[in-house]
């Protein structure tokens, strides 16, 4: 009889098993010193999942286990990827709070029984770990990592909730609380050394070493771990008051609680029940049950299946396996950095070697944040290879150009470079503001070009705007949307427009905060409306950031482009970019500049909302910017609401908890956005005329 091993321990001693169990998710079997290997394998899923199905069948296995206790019990993972990426939302979706509760009692009863079995219990992890799959390992006594990829962490909060199988209650038991409520309050992972450094792992070992692991594990026998003293101490009530408050400071600057409430109420279960385990286990299943079904819960979920919509997009792989990248500035060195980090060959090209060493040494950084092992990262290096003549040109499958934006530049390059590409090869710009057909025009073969914008950290924007003109072919756009895909990111197709879908909803925005500051309204005050309202960053920061000139450029260009008017660029302002303040990159622009952060100095922003509605301040901002995406719509740059919530969501993080600019249009309801629309235009000029296409939604 054929048995099935355990992918990552194949070397492990295995004889015919004395016994096994057919399940849909579960594969089962007993090796012949009597432990029990049970792999999670969810059906029809390239990855696992905690889904109610899974569960159900974890508690048939476990209830024979207790009729015929085996020597140990070992939990693995059969997906390459991971152990188990979470729980499945799409179960959230059809319960009320009540059967929410429900649901969750039945998953607790679930762990608990894991919890108490009597024998040694082992989650052997390798990859992703997050969310109830790390409640999962967190049920079994011991856990062993894998070195190179292990993720571990609850990002629950992300989605408007906190971790609801256990987690709040046995991660603060089990490591430092209050390392514990930071990664739960911020999301943020624990990777192979750092996972063991905190004690959510026993062991980290190389995966040929995990027979080893193992037997050592089970050799320990089931004594249970001695908390230390020094996390006694922190779980005690009057630390826990003292951390609570500081948490409550903290998480207020990042996700106001009148905004996002899972963070405040995380705090609220540790800070009353952190001392006892069954009181915060009840606890944790009213307020997971109570936030699921909250406003904000269902806009941040909504936010998720808007990511797997925008990656579904792509059918298949590009086949793109070596990318060529023409210019070396910070977005071209950082697409060539980026795409070699993602196991592609890059061939970066630029007239000067210093841009090129920059990008390799940035790319090094890359690596190092992104917790690649030393390996990795010396393979991504040795990817990424310096051309300047540009022979890696005729060999590439991609080309991407990223040089100054001027027209006359790309084109005399494109007509340098076309005759040397190979026949099956893409030519793609990264141009953020110029109009793809116009720069096609040039070209002998148009249909194998089009625009891929990426956009600035390339390492941490996850959107790519991915754009067609009449011409591209439609293999070439589903290519594109596939590799970038593959690279990690998520597309949004659009068509050739002035300032594509995000540049030309954005500008209204950051144009009507200029012009607001030049009629005497605060800057702080500014970006502080706006920052109340849910944007990540307020529009003059935002400018400073991008930078003075390259917000004129995309202005003019689409004054000049648009047939609805814009406003117009202050003389002020235009004057400030003369002379050379830009903003962050020369230390002065709207702000002063210091250790890569704006100095807001006195903060006058209370005085100014005493003195100015601050709902008409909010409406200035975000309304022209609605009314572009609706303009977009009606002109099919974008041709699915949902992908235009989606990416505006990640490409300029509109307030996410609000579920994207049509989502909150629809919720706000459409007809009272129009009449604002009405009255801003009356009060001030044709700028706040509201688009024809408000009347289709």
């Amino acid at each position: 009889m054929k048995v099935d091993v355990l992918p990552h321990v194949e070397n492990m001693r295995h004889s015919t098993p004395s016994y096994t169990s057919e399940k849909a998710n579960w594969r089962t079997r007993i090796d012949e010193d009597g432990i029990f290997w049970l792999q999670l394998d969810k059906k029809d899923s390239s990855a696992n999942t905690l889904s109610e199905d899974v569960l159900q069948e974890l508690d048939e296995i476990l209830a024979d286990i207790e009729k015929k206790p085996p020597k140990a019990l070992v939990i693995d993972s059969a997906k390459p990827k991971g152990f188990c990426a979470g729980a499945d939302i799409k179960s959230f979706k059809n319960h009320d709070e009540s059967g929410m509760a429900d649901m969750l009692h039945r998953g607790h009863a679930v762990l608990d029984k894991l919890v108490a079995l009597d024998m040694p219990t082992i989650a052997v992890i390798h990859g992703h770990c997050l969310g109830g799959g790390l409640e999962l390992a967190l049920a079994c006594r011991q856990r062993i990592g894998i070195k190179d990829g292990l993720e571990m962490g609850f990002p629950e909060i992300r989605l408007g909730v906190h971790p609801g199988l256990g987690g709040t209650y046995r991660l603060t038991r089990l490591i430092n609380p209050i390392t514990a409520m930071t990664m739960m309050l911020t999301g943020k992972s624990a990777h192979d050394k750092q996972a063991r450094k905190r004690g959510l792992i026993d062991d980290l070992v190389e995966r040929r070493h995990i027979e080893n692991a193992v037997r050592a594990a089970i050799g320990k026998g089931i004594k249970k771990r001695r908390r230390g003293f020094g996390n006694y101490i922190l779980n005690t009530l009057i630390v826990r008051k003292f951390a609570a408050k500081k948490m409550r400071a903290e998480s207020e600057k990042k996700a106001p609680s009148a905004n996002y409430p899972a963070p405040y109420a995380l705090i609220d279960l540790w800070e009353k029940y952190g001392a006892n385990t069954h009181k915060m286990q009840a606890a944790e299943v009213q307020s997971f049950a109570r936030l699921m079904v909250s406003e904000t819960a269902n806009n941040l979920v909504r936010v998720f299946f808007l990511h797997q919509s925008l990656k579904r997009q792509a059918k298949n792989h590009a086949g793109i396996q070596h990318v060529h990248v023409i210019g070396a500035g910070s977005m071209g060195g950082e697409i060539a950095g980026w795409c070699a980090m993602q196991g592609l060959k890059v061939t970066l090209s630029d007239q000067k070697a210093e841009p090129i060493a920059q990008a390799v040494k940035n790319t090094e950084q890359l690596c190092n944040s992104k917790h690649k092992s030393n390996a990795e990262t010396r393979d991504a290096l040795d990817r990424l290879i310096s051309d300047m003549r540009n022979t890696g040109l005729e060999n590439a499958d991609l080309i991407i150009e990223a040089v100054p934006e001027k027209i006359e530049i790309k084109k005399k390059l494109y007509q340098a470079i076309e005759s040397g590409i190979k026949p099956d090869a893409i030519l793609a710009t990264n141009t953020s503001s110029i109009l793809i057909e116009k720069l096609a025009d040039c070209l002998n073969n148009p249909a194998r070009f089009m625009g891929l914008h990426f956009f600035n950290p390339v390492s941490k924007m996850l959107m790519v705007e991915a754009i067609g003109h009449e011409n591209t072919g439609a293999e070439v756009v589903e290519r594109m949307l596939a590799f970038t895909r593959d690279i990690g990111k998520i597309p949004v197709r659009v068509t050739s427009y002035p300032g594509f879908l995000v540049n030309r909803a954005l500008t209204p925005y950051l144009l009507e905060a200029i012009i607001m500051l030049e009629e005497g309204i605060d800057k702080t005050h500014i970006d502080d409306t706006a920052k109340k309202f849910g944007m990540p960053m307020g529009p003059i920061e935002l400018i400073d950031q991008i930078g003075l000139d390259i917000c004129i450029h995309v202005a003019d260009m689409l004054a000049d482009s648009l047939d609805k008017p814009v406003a117009k660029i202050p003389g002020s302002v235009r004057k400030k970019a003369e002379n050379g303040k830009l903003g962050k990159k020369t230390g002065e622009g709207f702000y002063q500049w210091k250790d890569g952060k704006a100095q807001r100095g006195e903060n006058s922003s209370e005085k100014q909302s005493a003195k100015n509605n601050d709902d008409q301040v909010t409406d200035r901002l975000i309304l022209p910017m609605l009314d572009a995406c609706v303009e977009c719509y009606r002109r099919e740059v974008v041709r699915d609401l949902d992908h235009l919530d989606g990416a505006m969501i990640f490409a300029t993080g509109f307030a996410p908890f609000r579920g994207g600019p049509i989502h909150y249009a629809r919720t706000r309801g459409v007809n009272e956005i129009i009449t604002a629309l009405e009255k801003l235009c009356e009060q001030h000029d044709e700028r706040f005329k509201p688009d024809q296409g408000w009347q289709s939604l």
